[in-house]
């Protein structure tokens, strides 16, 4: 039988960051929740907490957390049905939902989403960003019950769900444009011109080169991890990149961007895969992901 007065002490660790204020969650003392994680380590065998400002759950105290997630999804549906039940769950935790978007759908689409399943809903998030092709890893690992991701294959285990595609535009200020494509777009310009790439894991530019010339171009880049950081880097004549349709609209429109070659959107394809064994529990969830997403993405005709 698991000890979960224990791995409630040890989620609530992880979540605030500190034993002391684990202590005033579960409204114990700092000592009582310090020895509720020692015994539950003694009896696993394994640290599963590295202390430190703030504390971190170890890869096995990580696993321990996600299933008291799932444990609190579990309970809330109990208590929605047997809400006598509630008393008896005094200390617990709220259910806390780790997901993983890639940067531009959280500084687009996705927030509202989540906004629109919050307000219905009791568990708490817990957002990892990473690259659309890399979040999938994330459910891989089992570090997340749902990702938005660029792959269509369902990873093992999970359920996968077509969004649509995120529109990008390659753009740059006017002043950029006469600077270094004053004799068009070429291969031999955008091998000097600077663009803006957000991190090592970041295809975006390599990939409408490769869509729109046929080839690999190296190109010399600035690192910018920021979404709107991409978009005010280009406005201001930093360098070139790809940004996604709904941020620039308006810069656009008002001539303060251009796009490299009109016409020519680049667009990437999103995909919603969840966890099978939480899938029945986030259907609201999943419901306003897969509403927002179909009504802000483009959608194949």
């Amino acid at each position: 039988m698991l000890d979960y007065p224990a791995l409630r002490a040890l989620a609530a660790v992880i979540r605030t960051g500190s034993f002391e204020k684990a202590a005033g969650v579960l409204n114990v003392t700092p000592s009582a929740v310090s020895q509720r994680v020692r015994q539950l380590e003694e009896r696993v065998g394994t640290v599963l907490v590295e202390r430190g400002q703030p504390c971190r759950a170890t890869e096995k105290g990580d696993w321990l957390c996600r299933h008291m997630d799932q444990v609190g999804l579990l309970e809330t549906e109990l208590f929605a049905q047997l809400p006598a039940l509630a008393g008896e769950n005094e200390g617990a935790l709220r259910p806390t939902l780790p997901l993983a978007t890639n940067a531009d759908s959280l500084g687009t689409w996705f927030l509202p989403a989540l906004a629109h399943f919050a307000q219905e809903s009791d568990p708490l998030l817990d957002i990892a960003v990473d690259d659309q092709d890399h979040t999938a890893d994330w459910l891989r690992r089992g570090r997340v019950l749902a990702a938005v991701t660029a792959l269509a294959q369902p990873v093992q285990g999970c359920r996968s769900t077509p969004l649509g595609s995120l529109r990008y535009v390659a753009t740059a200020s006017p002043a950029f444009v006469r600077r270094h494509f004053a004799e068009g777009v070429t291969p031999e310009a955008l091998g000097r011109a600077p663009a803006l790439t957000f991190n090592r894991k970041d295809r975006l530019q390599s990939g409408w080169i490769a869509a729109n010339f046929g080839e690999a171009i190296t190109h010399p880049t600035h690192w910018l991890p920021s979404t709107q950081g991409f978009v005010d880097a280009c406005r201001l004549g930093l360098g070139w990149g790809l940004n996604p349709v709904s941020l620039v609209r308006d810069h656009l429109e008002a001539g303060r961007l251009v796009e490299l070659l009109p016409g020519r959107p680049y667009d990437t394809p999103l995909f919603w895969q969840v966890s099978r064994l939480a899938a029945e529990r986030l259907t609201p969830l999943t419901r306003a992901v897969v509403d927002t997403a179909r009504r802000e993405l483009v959608q194949p005709e």
